[in-house]
């Protein structure tokens, strides 16, 4: 698996002397988030609202293809929460 370049800040209870046991641990924190951040859950947390066409859209593939593209003009990205 590929390391993402990404900060992670990490708060620990106890100081952690064993450089090891830290990297097996953020491994495995990059391993949750990778299976985590992906398109499928990312278009289920947002939607596309569509002023030019009165639509709102929330299926993974008009999202990604908003992402992509970057269109222009009263085109939100909104997130369901």
């Amino acid at each position: 698996m590929k390391t993402p370049n990404r900060d992670l800040l990490v708060l620990v209870k106890h100081a952690l002397d064993d450089n090891e046991a830290m990297e097996r641990e953020l491994n495995r924190l990059n391993g949750l988030l990778m299976d985590v951040e992906t398109s499928a859950t990312f278009s289920r947390v947002f939607e596309v609202i569509d002023c030019n066409k009165l639509k709102v859209f929330c299926d993974t593939k008009r999202i990604m293809q908003t992402i992509s593209q970057g269109e222009k003009g009263f085109v939100f990205l909104c997130n369901k929460n």
